[in-house]
């Protein structure tokens, strides 16, 4: 699991229980499968492709490419 991996399925999972939502709420809203968000969330698969990662971004309220440890 690389590190990247890891920080974005410990954002997922933070974002989808501070929303208090489901992987299928989450998946609805980034407009990917729930085995996608599954996948990202497990940091066992790669990096998620372009436009999954902007999707991500989007839910997650960060900058394309922005990582958590950067933010101001």
């Amino acid at each position: 699991m690389s590190e990247e991996s890891a920080r974005l399925a410990k954002d997922l999972v933070e974002f989808r229980k501070a929303e208090g939502i489901s992987v299928r709420e989450l998946a609805m809203r980034t407009r990917l499968s729930r085995a996608t968000i599954m996948l990202h969330e497990s940091g066992d698969g790669p990096l998620p492709l372009p436009f999954a990662a902007r999707r991500f971004e989007g839910v997650l309220d960060r900058a394309p490419g922005q990582h958590p440890d950067h933010a101001a």
